[in-house]
């Protein structure tokens, strides 16, 4: 079946080469004979006619033969030629003679080279046809080659879907956390804002310090605001840790002679920037003592 479809399409890639041959090859022995008839006896016209032809078509098939053995031959593709243009010779040289038609037989004289012409592709045709197999292949790799292509395509579509949902959820996650935080410092701000207003206030000042006499010493005329806002990382230090009579003595220490005595944060940054190490609840635990103790001696807060 599948040798069957090559010789018809063999068949098919041939044809045009083949009319156009014969159609000159009935031209050439027509005008021959029409020619030489006037000044010879017609079978002699024939059989020169014939041998026109005769000799066109034995150097084609030698030259067919030739390019079906992988082989060419220059002498026999010149002979071939020459046939060729003797043929087309005679077409012009008859058209050129006759003085009814001459215009109709200039239009058919160039067949001959056209046919040879029509040879000549033919055998580039075959020296550069393929098998099917080979024709397979190459359409299996072409097939290949989209496949690859089409597979390339569509992960980078993936990976561009992804990244873009990507971005989307942390951006809309980003402006939930800032209105979040934004929302925090205006009630922190707004808070402090009143304690702020509060602690300037002089008539509640005395109020407040009453109330808060156990963490702001007695001498002390003014309430601390609680720590908000940034705050100065204390860098880990490798020292002991002070046992509670020596974490008094330090702040003792700092806090002797100060009048007014030192704030709590006042106390804790000397503290720190002395190199000394403690908890926040030990500290504060120490600075309260300290001041209970400074309050004793100065007789507590008066009233």
């Amino acid at each position: 079946m599948n040798r069957t479809r090559r010789n018809l399409r063999r068949l098919l890639t041939v044809a045009p080469a083949v009319a156009m041959t014969l159609v000159s090859m009935v031209l050439t022995l027509a005008v021959v004979v029409m020619w030489l008839g006037t000044a010879m006896p017609w079978p002699v016209a024939l059989v020169v006619g014939l041998g026109l032809d005769g000799g066109w078509l034995a150097t084609l098939a030698y030259e067919r033969r030739l390019a079906a053995q992988g082989d060419h031959s220059r002498a026999v593709t010149a002979v071939g030629w020459c046939f060729g243009l003797v043929a087309t010779g005679v077409l012009v040289a008859h058209a050129m003679l006759a003085e009814a038609s001459a215009g109709a037989w200039l239009a058919v004289a160039w067949l001959p080279v056209a046919a040879k012409a029509l040879w000549l592709v033919h055998g580039m045709w075959e020296r550069t046809a393929l098998t099917p197999a080979a024709l397979e292949a190459i359409a299996g790799i072409q097939q290949e080659a989209r496949d690859t292509a089409a597979v390339a395509r569509a992960r980078l579509h993936a990976d561009a879907t992804t990244e873009e949902t990507r971005l989307l959820a942390v951006t809309t996650a980003g402006s939930r956390v800032a209105r979040v935080q934004a929302a925090t410092a205006a009630a922190l701000s707004e808070a402090w804002a009143v304690l702020e207003k509060a602690r300037a206030n002089e008539s509640a000042a005395d109020a407040l310090t009453s109330v808060t006499s156990r963490t702001t010493p007695a001498s002390h005329g003014r309430w601390e605001l609680p720590v908000w806002g940034p705050v100065e990382p204390v860098p880990a230090l490798d020292a002991p840790a002070l046992s509670d009579d020596a974490l008094d003595a330090i702040v003792a220490a700092i806090l002797a002679g100060q009048t007014p005595p030192l704030s709590y944060r006042e106390m804790a940054s000397r503290f720190r920037t002395a190199g000394h190490t403690a908890a926040e609840m030990r500290l504060r635990a120490a600075w309260k003592r300290c001041t209970a103790d400074t309050d004793q001696q100065t007789g507590g807060i008066q009233p």
